[in-house]
This record gives structure tokens, C-alpha cells and sequence, in this order.
């Protein structure tokens, strides 16, 4: 079973990985060998973030800083993955963005800036990762971070739902694309994980009750519990899944009332 999870003679390529959910699967991955980029627009945390988990797994890492809304950036970052490794094992989409605003306030230049991070970027880099797999004919994988916003809307957040929803569809079709390549692709769609971003929304009791009220688990998932299913999905272990969606949310996308919560 642990053979299984060795990535020891493969590569990885993390959007997103300064922070989060994409610094927990780039530690992961390293934990289990691999040879890991981190990609990310803040330069300085993601260089931090990848001598950190170079010094805690002894992996080879590299900091890569990238603006994945550029075709060209994201030619580059692979480019040079390649090079430096010898080709791409995996390819795992986890850069995404917000843009407060529903239909009547949302400015149509914030929809397109988060389409172009969190669906357009994604498309320009499987694109380039797959053609490199199967240039060398290796079985690859393909990691998306969707969100359980795919499927359960949030309507001051028209841009991100709409990216997730379709980031959901591209993870289908593509995957059908390279089933003949032995290629696959599958998706995450988180719950309510424990970012920076939720760290506000639990520092209010209120909407820390709220949240709580419609998570069955009654209580917040971890970076690195996400990154256990980026990590299953990208193995050998999910050697017969492909064209999926798995949802780490506590429960909640199969909830349809709320549940009592203790107090702090």
C-alpha cells in the first residue's frame, strides 16, 4: 500500500503553493519523495514556503513565481519544470482568486480576472502538462481544486461559483480526452477548510456558528486533509478514477437542514 503512494521518482508542479491548501499538498507530495515546484504570484512566501519544506522532508523543491493569468508565464513554469526534472508527473491546479459581487454589482473586468486564474489558467496548463505527458508516454495525473461552490452557489460570489462550475466540466471532458493516454483527470472540492481567509470568519462567533450550524462533521477541515485526497487522487491508488469530483466538506453537500453547535 505505501508503494503505492511513492512519488520518489516523479515530479510535481503546484499552483498556488505559497499558502494553504497548495502548501500542504507540495509538502505532502516532498514527504513522498517527489521532486516538487511551488508556483505562485507572491514571490517572497512562496520561495519561504519551499526552502521551509525542502529543510523539513529533505525533497528537492523550487520556487517558482508565476502569474498563471499569463499564457506565456504558465509556458514558462512548465517549460522549466521540465528541464529541471526531466518531464511532469503531475500537475496539480490549486491557484485561485475571489471577486466580491453578484449579478447586479459584479464588475464584468473582476468575473473575467478571476476566470482567467481559476479556469482559463487551468485549461493553458493541463493543455501544456498532458501534451508533455504524452509526448513521453507516461501515465500522468491531473489534479484540479475546485470547490463545493461548484455545485452550491453563493451569490456575492457569481465569479468564483461560475469558475468552480466550470472548472468542474473541464475536469470531465478533459479527462475523457486523455483516458486513451492513460492520463488522469479528477477534482477536490473543498468544504470549509481552515485558510487565512476562514480564520476571519471563525474569529466571529456568529459566523462561526454559522458555518458550524451546516457542517454535519461540526468542524473545520485542515489544509492537509485536503491534500491527503490531491495526494490519493494523483497515486496509483486512484489508478481507476478519473473524470471525478471528491468533496472533503464535513458532510455538508449531503445536508439539507442544520445541526446544533456547542458553544466556543
Amino acid at each position: 500500500m505505501r508503494d503505492l503512494l511513492d512519488f520518489s521518482a516523479k515530479s510535481v508542479l503546484v499552483t498556488g503553493a505559497a499558502n494553504g491548501i497548495g502548501r500542504a499538498c507540495a509538502k505532502l507530495f516532498a514527504e513522498r519523495g517527489a521532486a516538487v515546484t511551488l508556483a505562485d504570484l507572491d514571490a517572497a512566501k512562496n520561495s519561504e514556503a519551499a526552502k521551509t519544506i525542502a529543510a523539513e522532508t529533505g525533497a528537492t523543491t523550487f520556487a517558482d513565481a508565476a502569474d498563471i493569468s499569463d499564457d506565456a508565464a504558465c509556458a514558462r513554469l512548465v517549460a522549466g519544470h521540465v528541464a529541471r526534472n526531466g518531464g511532469l508527473d503531475v500537475l496539480v491546479n490549486n491557484a485561485g482568486i475571489l471577486a466580491t459581487g453578484g449579478l447586479l454589482d459584479l464588475k464584468a473586468e473582476d468575473f473575467d480576472r478571476v476566470l482567467s486564474v481559476n479556469l482559463r489558467a487551468v485549461f493553458v496548463l493541463s493543455q501544456l502538462a498532458a501534451r508533455e505527458m504524452v509526448a513521453r508516454g507516461i501515465r500522468g495525473a491531473i489534479v484540479n481544486m475546485s470547490s463545493l461552490n461548484s455545485v452550491l452557489a453563493i451569490p456575492n460570489q457569481l465569479a468564483y461559483a461560475t469558475s468552480k462550475g466550470g472548472l468542474q466540466q473541464l475536469t470531465k471532458a478533459a479527462a475523457l480526452a486523455l483516458a486513451e493516454h492513460g492520463i488522469r483527470v479528477n477534482a477536490v472540492g473543498p468544504g470549509s477548510i481552515m485558510t487565512d481567509l476562514l480564520k476571519t470568519v471563525m474569529a466571529d462567533e456568529e459566523g462561526r456558528r454559522r458555518l458550524l450550524s451546516r457542517t454535519p462533521l461540526r468542524r473545520v477541515g485542515e489544509p492537509e486533509e485536503v491534500a491527503a485526497v490531491v495526494l490519493f487522487l494523483a497515486s496509483d491508488l486512484a489508478s481507476y478514477i478519473t473524470g471525478q469530483t471528491i468533496f472533503p466538506d464535513g458532510g455538508r453537500s449531503a445536508l439539507n437542514y442544520t445541526v446544533p453547535v456547542a458553544d466556543a
